[in-house]
């Protein structure tokens, strides 16, 4: 082989191995994320380390960012609104409790399938005579609803539509509500509504009827302005994300933090309130 071929066969090696090396040097290797505050036994503001959100939603991303070979931190950034800004901003890389939200899509990339699925449910007291077999039978009934809910366009639009319900300030008045006979259901999430219930020694008293009238999904959404937010990274978090529902991790995670929840709230320190 000739000079000349020893050069072409240098160059088309070099063109070969080239996008294996772009993707490496691509590979995000730490994450910045955030998310609600005030959203057990999903994300809440860890009491012994304020700066970190903590929950089901933390942990099993920060399982998936290990088996990926990426740190992961998740950082309080206040309310929601505040922890959305900063993400579009790219000063902070990822919401890992996302709600799908068309508008939304012109400064985020979400990630599916989502991380969580929160299937709310109709809550009523023990000793309810409310008989609930679906929405229909909602109709006449006075309901409440935390103002912090996220629910699906489509279902939120038929609540408004055909249900009577009133905005609680957070699922804790709500439920007091409940107790207080001033409505006769509440919608929340199951885990939520678990966990709020357990917290306030209600778990005996609560209970969560029927099928789910709505089940909204809480998505990683990365920020178009994310020095993270690459395909390899969208690619891995895709591929984790499918195998989840399958694994049985999920159920176990949220089980631990619903537990994690309830301990700290009965402990002597404050804590946030749904």
């Amino acid at each position: 082989m000739g000079w000349q071929g020893r050069i072409i066969a240098a160059l088309m090696a070099a063109a070969v191995l080239l996008p294996a090396q772009a993707m490496a040097a691509g590979k995000c290797e730490r994450l910045v994320a955030t998310g609600s505050p005030d959203a057990p036994p999903y994300l809440w503001r860890d009491p012994k380390d304020p700066r970190h959100l903590i929950g089901a939603n933390a942990e099993l991303l920060q399982q998936i960012a290990a088996e990926l070979g990426v740190k992961i931190e998740v950082l309080y950034s206040g309310k929601r609104s505040d922890a959305l800004a900063e993400v579009r901003s790219g000063r902070v890389d990822m919401l890992i409790d996302a709600p799908l939200q068309v508008t939304e899509l012109t400064s985020l990339d979400y990630v599916h399938p989502p991380l969580m699925q929160n299937e709310y449910l109709v809550w009523t007291r023990h000793d309810s005579p409310l008989i609930y077999e679906g929405l229909a039978d909602l109709h006449e009934h006075r309901g409440s609803l935390s103002q912090k809910a996220r629910l699906t366009p489509h279902f939120e639009a038929l609540a408004k539509a055909q249900l009577k319900l009133s905005e609680a300030q957070n699922l804790t008045q709500a439920f007091q509500q409940l107790l207080l006979g001033q409505v006769d259901y509440v919608l929340a999430g199951r885990y939520s509504g678990m966990a709020m219930a357990q917290s306030l020694g209600m778990g005996d008293v609560l209970v969560a009827r029927g099928l789910p009238l709505d089940r909204p999904g809480l998505y990683l959404a990365i920020s178009h302005n994310s020095a993270c937010n690459d395909a390899w990274i969208r690619g891995q978090l895709a591929k984790k994300l499918t195998e989840l529902p399958t694994s049985g991790v999920s159920q176990a995670v949220l089980q631990r933090n619903i537990e994690r929840w309830k301990a700290q709230t009965q402990a002597p320190q404050d804590a946030p309130k749904q």
